[in-house]
């Protein structure tokens, strides 16, 4: 049996991220990521503001995106983490930002940041929108 050529595995990873990133719950945490001030929202944010999802199933589909290269964790580094402030963020890679905008899926970017800006935040919510966050 012969191996694969490039062109079908290209063509197999990019069908396995569009197929990652369309699904509805993926989709919703993109464009909340997308919105959110400076793109690089916490756990508990996007908890937030996904009210209909559990902790547990955001982290799971945080993990997917991040599994094809969507999606990455970002911490802030120890010397700049205060206490009860969170230093672990999600956004979109270089390479996830890349394959969204090739595929015309970032046209929404200012109406979602709009969007997200209206959003009524707890005192919480507001302090981790807040926290310092890496470059």
């Amino acid at each position: 049996m012969s191996k694969p050529d490039n062109a079908s595995t290209d063509l197999d990873r990019v069908r396995k991220r569009l197929n990652t990133v369309t699904q509805e719950t993926r989709f919703a945490l993109i464009q909340d990521i997308l919105g959110h001030p400076a793109q690089l929202p916490t756990l508990k944010e996007l908890d937030y503001v996904n009210p209909s999802k559990s902790q547990t199933t955001i982290r799971q589909h945080l993990q997917q995106l991040i599994d094809v290269g969507i999606v990455e964790e970002v911490v802030l580094p120890k010397d700049r983490r205060q206490n009860d402030l969170p230093y672990k963020f999600y956004g979109l890679s270089e390479d996830g930002h890349a394959f969204l905008d090739d595929h015309g899926l970032l046209r929404a970017e200012e109406t979602l940041q709009d969007i997200y800006a209206r959003v009524e935040k707890t005192d919480t919510i507001e302090r981790y929108q807040a926290a310092p966050r890496p470059q």
